[in-house]
């Protein structure tokens, strides 16, 4: 590498919190996470792209890995791969999963972060409180986005509860 690319590379940090209420009870809200069917309907499924697979081993150091592929009604180029790759750091079932993920487009890394997942009882209800803290290189989607995009699929969470 020489002494101009590597100044040429650079990365940002952000970090956002989100708080998330639900009706369901925090084994249901937790289990929608740790069950692979459920997770991959609301996480991985959806308008906007396409999944070629979805594979998840929910336990302490299991890894969860979607691929998928951008439709065109997506900002980035159809057919573009996307990877999301996962290593499941801290369980406490019902309570907390703490995760750390890496994304990356056409197979060039964009985004390394670690996020907190707590379930916190809500009279009859869920708090769910999600934490990222991120890094993203060049050409990423930054934390602005990012957070967008999680709050989306938090509406998703929400609709696979029947919420």
């Amino acid at each position: 590498m020489s002494i101009q690319t590597a100044s040429a590379r650079t990365v940002t940090h952000g970090s956002f919190t989100i708080e998330r209420a639900f009706r369901s009870g925090p084994a249901k809200v937790f289990d929608a996470f740790a069950d692979p069917a459920k997770k991959r309907r609301w996480f991985a499924e959806g308008p906007g792209f396409h999944l070629d697979s979805f594979v998840m081993d929910f336990r302490v150091g299991g890894e969860e890995k979607s691929r998928f592929r951008f439709v065109a009604d997506k900002p980035i180029e159809e057919g573009t791969p996307c990877s999301n790759d996962t290593v499941y750091m801290d369980i406490v079932p019902g309570r907390r999963i703490v995760i750390s993920y890496s994304m990356s487009l056409g197979g060039a890394p964009f985004s390394v972060s670690l996020a907190t997942m707590e379930f916190l009882p809500q009279g009859t209800g869920t708090l769910l409180v999600f934490t990222e803290q991120a890094a993203f290189f060049e050409g990423s989607d930054g934390i602005v986005m990012r957070e967008q995009g999680t709050r989306e699929l938090l509406g998703q969470l929400a609709a696979e509860l029947g919420e």
